[in-house]
């Protein structure tokens, strides 16, 4: 007697898991022997179209991204194309107080190999177009991890690498460490610059003080200038306080002119005093005039009451010509009275 209400908390935590389907050939199999096995099972069974999907633990956060809306509480998503009308869910949604503390990771399966790899929220309604659903039970995150980093790393024709750009974001979204050190992985200089570029992304936005540390790393050492372009936005998305400090950084001393451009610009969005300061010190001081034109941009995207100012100062005293051109370019886009105000001062003397 003691152990049924355990036993009904375990069912409705799996039932949680899985995602409300329409349309499925569904049949369920157990993983715990092997996630790669199984799935390859399936796989490799499998010519015509079919789906394979596996509940894993989150991160903290939202995971709810659906592909329509409906009148329930989240919405749903036609795997396969058209929305499919008439067939409500069986039973009322449920009112959730919390997330629900899972994502669902789905790959498609066509000619025996997978040409799409999708997550969404267990409240996510999905629609398979009657085509035979794979549910598998027992995953091991570090299992998928594993899984998930093979298609991450396929060759980069098009196809293929929309579905690396999948796998690493489902990656990120484990709550797992096996996806701090696979991530960490994919954005080793090995690696082609779109993973690398992609890597860095999901570690700023998603995997919290590990990835920043893992940031800090790569905006300093990794030698393609277009990745720290990438790694500065990516310190620009992380909630860590420090990403501002390495930002400033890279906009004073990183060698490429266009990655201190980048992080001008990022930080301009962050319009604080310390990163102000940065902004105005780049006009003051870089030596690239493409530098400062980007930094007289940034000033540009402070809001009015600081940025304006800011500009008004440039155009009137800055002793580089770029810089003041610049300066009265932006300001005369901002169609603010006070740069009205300005010009008429300039043009009257």
């Amino acid at each position: 007697m003691r152990m049924a209400p355990l036993f009904l908390v375990a069912a409705a935590a799996l039932e949680a898991q899985q995602p409300r389907l329409l349309n499925a050939r569904l049949e369920t199999r157990q993983a715990g022997a092997g996630l790669e096995k199984e799935f390859q099972s399936i796989v490799q069974s499998h010519a015509d179209p079919a789906w394979i999907g596996y509940a894993v633990k989150a991160t903290p956060g939202e995971h709810n991204s659906c592909c329509y809306s409906s009148d329930r509480c989240c919405g749903g998503c036609a795997l396969e194309g058209g929305r499919v009308s008439g067939q409500p869910v069986t039973g009322p949604n449920p009112v959730r107080l919390e997330g629900p503390g899972y994502i669902v990771v789905l790959f498609r399966v066509a000619a025996r190999s997978i040409d799409k790899i999708r997550t969404y929220s267990p409240d996510c309604e999905l629609d398979a177009g009657g085509l035979p659903f794979f549910w598998l039970t027992d995953v091991r995150p570090a299992e998928s991890v594993a899984l998930l980093t093979t298609f991450a790393t396929t060759p980069d024709d098009s196809r293929r690498r929309h579905s690396g750009d999948s796998a690493i974001g489902a990656i990120a979204q484990h709550d797992d460490a096996a996806a701090d050190a696979a991530l960490e992985g994919l954005a080793a200089p090995a690696r082609p610059e779109w993973v690398r570029e992609k890597a860095a992304f999901w570690m700023g936005s998603a995997r919290g003080r590990r990835g920043y540390e893992a940031l800090k790393r790569l905006i300093t050492q990794d030698a393609s200038d277009r990745v720290r372009e990438k790694v500065v936005f990516a310190l620009s998305v992380s909630k860590e306080p420090e990403a501002v400090a390495a930002m400033i950084d890279a906009a004073k001393n990183d060698k490429s002119p266009r990655v201190r451009g980048q992080a001008l610009f990022w930080l301009a969005h962050k319009a604080g005093k310390k990163e102000t300061q940065a902004i105005t010190d780049a006009i003051e001081r870089d030596p690239d005039s493409e530098v400062k034109k980007k930094a007289v941009f940034a000033l540009s995207q402070l809001p009015k009451d600081e940025g304006i100012p800011l500009l008004i100062q440039v155009a009137r005293t800055n002793r580089n010509p770029v810089a003041r051109k610049q300066a009265m370019f932006w300001l005369g886009q901002s169609h603010d009275p006070r740069a009205l105000q300005f010009f008429e001062e300039v043009l009257t003397k």
